[in-house]
């Protein structure tokens, strides 16, 4: 049992570690280098961006909804 407890927190400790680098790659990503203000998102590229996450996360749900379905009806 020793062993499985051990697998499980090094398994948490990874994520974690995981998810801390992604915030730091995240925010030097977002972090305009050396005085560099960039340039301004028109109106137009934050339609855009709304526009791909909505049908991203549909197609992302309706795929789950199709796999939940045929699970428990038997079809895989």
């Amino acid at each position: 049992m020793g062993q499985k407890r051990a697998g499980t927190w090094l398994t948490v400790v990874v994520l974690l570690a995981l998810l801390g680098m992604a915030c730091v790659i995240l925010y030097i990503g977002l972090t305009p280098p050396g005085g560099e203000q960039g340039t301004p998102m028109s109106a137009g590229g934050y339609l855009a961006m709304a526009l791909g996450i909505v049908a991203t996360l549909g197609l992302g749900i309706g795929l789950m909804s199709l796999i939940f379905y045929s699970n428990r009806h038997g079809r895989d």
